[in-house]
């Protein structure tokens, strides 16, 4: 038997937590002697899509970035679970989990590298990164692996596992149906855009993009519904598509549980950011054969080819964008040959079961002293 535990100190809900889900149960019905608990934050929105799950969990309060009681809580449940390996999701956990190794000799790390960002060069940040009791970085995509391997002294300690998607959870079920909810006209293609508003998901694109489509080329064809957590940014985003007179033509909807069932009410995917490892909702969007117009940020080159099974363009580039979405519809027949060559690659190459497999094997590696 052994025992991992998960630890996250990140308080809404994103792609990562949805890989930690996707592995825990994706190791529970493949591996039932590999014990999975995961520590997130306590009242948090990942708290409340856990009590939702059959995944063992446990929580700890984080007022602020450093709190001492979810080092505590890390310390007390290795002690009590017999905690084999801390799989760490997030920055913020590797340093609470440093603090509690200061106190408490813990079990080995491995930390998940998801995003494309740069580690900063500053003392304790590389500290951080390089601490001796990280055995592995499993890196999201090779892109991330490259900018990662910039700021880490043992390389060897670095890989690629794509985080992939679930082939046996998928659902089309919505609380509603977008195009009665919102009175779409059917001749309206619904360009669908998931993720939260920060920084790195760009939306300030998505809304000149909006604007070139609908402003300059005159198209009136097009609606863009926007599906993620509102945030500090979100009401200078608002301010601007009432600028532009967007607001019949861009939607934000917020939060919603599940947004990936919405997809297939989609007509195409957008992904306007400017900084990621590989967005879930990309592979999501290849299960349910929908086309993806994407910036070519991170590990999205890796798994989309541009005009082989979806368009690609740098990112900050509006117009690029909308010649691309209008590419996409002025030549129909494009669609089913992206989808299924899309689908091919996801069956093959991006599932869960092949991630969690890969995580397993690095488990047993460290467990055994072979890292």
């Amino acid at each position: 038997m052994m025992t991992v535990l998960h630890v996250s100190a990140v308080k809404n809900w994103g792609g990562g937590e949805n890989h930690i889900e996707n592995l825990c149960f994706e190791l529970k019905a493949t591996q039932p002697d590999v014990k999975n608990i995961v520590l997130c934050v306590e009242n948090g929105l990942f708290h409340s899509r856990l009590m939702k799950t059959e995944i063992s969990y446990e929580t700890a309060p984080l007022a602020y970035n450093l709190d001492l009681r979810y080092s505590k809580r890390i310390i007390t449940l290795c002690k009590e679970k017999k905690v084999d390996i801390i799989h760490i999701h997030d920055p913020s956990a590797i340093a609470l989990c440093i603090i509690a190794d200061k106190f408490h000799n813990l079990p080995p790390f491995v930390f998940s590298k998801k995003t494309s960002f740069p580690i900063k060069k500053k003392r304790l940040t590389l500290f951080k990164y390089n601490y001796f009791k990280i055995k592995k970085i499993i890196c999201v995509s090779n892109e991330t692996k490259r900018v990662t391997a910039e700021s880490i002294t043992d390389k060897k300690k670095l890989l690629t596992i794509y985080h992939g998607t679930n082939l046996k959870n998928k659902s089309a079920e919505t609380s509603y149906l977008l195009r009665e909810k919102l009175a779409i006209d059917p001749a309206r293609k619904i360009i669908g855009v998931i993720g939260n508003h920060i920084r790195a998901k760009n939306f300030e694109t998505l809304i000149e993009t909006v604007n070139v489509l609908i402003n300059e080329e005159k198209r009136t064809d097009f609606i863009f519904v926007q599906i993620g957590n509102f945030t500090e940014r979100t009401p200078e985003l608002l301010e601007s598509v009432k600028k532009y007179n967007l607001e019949k033509d861009l939607v934000f909807l917020g939060y919603k549980p599940n947004a990936s069932n919405f997809i297939p009410q989609f007509d195409a995917l957008l992904v306007t950011s400017q900084s990621e490892g590989i967005p879930q909702v990309i592979f999501e969007s290849f299960y349910h054969k929908k086309p993806v117009i994407s910036t070519n940020v991170g590990g999205i080159p890796e798994i989309i080819e541009d005009g082989v099974n979806g368009l690609l363009a740098p990112k900050q580039t509006p117009k690029v964008l909308a010649e691309k979405i209008i590419h996409l519809f002025d030549n129909p027949e494009l669609i089913p040959k992206f989808t299924i060559i899309s689908h091919e690659k996801l069956s093959s190459l991006y599932t869960t079961s092949i991630m969690a497999e890969k995580t397993l094997e690095q488990y047993k590696k460290i467990s055994n002293g072979k890292s």
